[in-house]
């Protein structure tokens, strides 16, 4: 039994992972701003985490094996956790993201990624800069942009000399839970799907990759009960391109899928990409972590959906 500390965890997968770490025996405290309350069985601290003063308050002299930190976007955020959970855990676990390996979010000067993109591909400790880049600041403009290169930089700050053992886990697009999936992407192809619209699509699009929500939660709750360290890649066997999604909501929906193709460097639908960043997930399995395969539970991942948008 381990005590453990879920920064977030009010939604999603974080929901997910809060009942299975508590239903393994584990003493589960869930630190947020109050949002929701946790479920039976789990404590609660309030407190900002962007708040340094309030969250040493809100911890007190509390010690925990473990934190999960599913909400940390920006290096500031991580270096406040860095300080105030220095001394304070025996191992950091903060759940990132596949987009810290999108070619399109790089700074000028990255070297290309091989593809599947394995965790030695990015070192975010020694990030290249565009001529004048201010550090700490996102490379490029949109939010897209500043939010793989703020989980670059939260990255970064818990790598350099780590005071406790450390884990980024960088998941692959998330599905599934039907109106849990806030996002709406998966939505976007059942509602666009069913009515006949026609869904935008790059001419030539790349495969990505996915796993589905209770696969997340699993991982994260797995991740949290071992000793490894270091980046690992979340996602389910195989990387489905937009073409393939389409012909899984449409097979469900009993429609015949519509695609338009966008002009080069137009926006598209979500999950078509014009290049390349599927992650290999071979060091998760290689410790010994089952990954199911995106083919097995998208057509129900799908159906959810189609219900919950009925």
């Amino acid at each position: 039994m381990k005590r453990i500390l879920v920064i977030g965890g009010s939604r999603y997968f974080g929901k997910s992972l809060v009942t299975r770490l508590r239903d393994a025996g584990n003493t589960v405290t869930v630190l947020n701003r109050g949002s929701s309350a946790p479920p039976p069985g789990v404590g609660s601290l309030l407190a900002d985490r962007d708040d340094e003063a309030g969250l040493r308050a809100a911890l007190g002299r509390r010690d925990v094996d473990v934190v999960v930190d599913q909400v940390c976007y920006t290096p500031l955020q991580a270096a406040v956790a860095r300080r105030v959970f220095a001394g304070r855990t025996g191992r950091y676990v903060m759940t990132s993201t596949m987009e810290v390996y999108d070619p399109a979010t790089l700074p000028a000067g990255s070297a290309p990624h091989a593809v599947p993109v394995a965790e030695e591909s990015l070192d975010p400790t020694r990030p290249p800069l565009p001529p004048g880049a201010e550090p700490g600041r996102p490379a490029r403009a949109g939010a897209a942009h500043a939010y793989a290169e703020g989980k670059r930089r939260a990255e970064a700050v818990f790598l350099r000399e780590p005071p406790f053992p450390y884990v980024s886990v960088r998941t692959a697009h998330v599905l599934g839970g039907g109106r849990a999936e806030f996002t709406g992407r998966l939505a976007h192809y059942v509602e666009r799907i069913g009515a006949g619209t026609p869904v935008d699509v790059h001419e030539a699009p790349y495969g990505t990759s996915f796993i589905h929500h209770l696969e997340m939660a699993d991982f994260l709750r797995w991740t949290a009960g071992h000793t490894f360290t270091g980046p690992v890649n979340a996602a389910s066997h195989g990387a489905p391109d937009v073409h393939e999604l389409c012909a899984t909501v449409a097979e469900q929906l009993r429609r015949r899928p519509r695609l338009r193709v966008v002009e080069a460097g137009a926006d598209a639908s979500p999950f078509s990409f014009d290049r390349a960043y599927a992650m290999d997930n071979g060091r998760a399995a290689a410790l010994g972590f089952t990954f199911g395969r995106v083919a097995d539970w998208l057509p129900g991942a799908v159906a959810e959906t189609a219900r919950a948008t009925a």
